[in-house]
């Protein structure tokens, strides 16, 4: 794949393992050569940022930079995906972009699959761990 694709990793990071693995996937995804924009290191989404002018500068930010992506990857685990990451998907998926998920959480929704319907529909690809990722980055 084309190493000039902007990557936009969309995922949930309320907790400190989240932003840990968040910057795990971000670095192991910049290795291979893409650039790569990880929100939490860009918008500063914090309590005290949830102000209401504040919370527009940050949904503006990050709406300005999947519009400017070619790629989201987006972390799929949890019980069910993030609101957020939810969001950025359906965004991502009107606007015609790459979608790559991962989902490493081993929980299933059901018979029917690993992840909500929806999201297993709008993806282009989802793989099940880091290396997973990094062989869709390489087609």
């Amino acid at each position: 794949m084309d190493t000039s694709k902007k990557v936009y990793i969309a995922g949930p990071l309320f907790s400190e393992g989240e932003l840990d693995f968040n910057k795990k996937l971000r670095d192991a995804v910049a290795k291979k050569g893409f650039p790569v924009y990880l929100p939490q290191e860009h918008t500063e989404d914090t309590v005290d940022m949830r102000h209401e002018h504040k919370q527009n500068y940050i949904f503006q930010n990050n709406v300005e930079i999947i519009d400017d992506s070619d790629i989201i990857l987006a972390v799929l685990d949890g019980a069910d995906v993030d609101s957020g990451t939810a969001w950025e998907i359906g965004y991502a998926y009107a606007k015609g972009k790459m979608i790559f998920g991962l989902r490493t959480d081993f929980r299933t929704m059901g018979s029917e699959g690993m992840v909500n319907l929806m999201i297993d529909q709008s993806a282009d690809a989802i793989a099940f761990d880091i290396p997973g990722v990094l062989e869709i980055f390489e087609q």
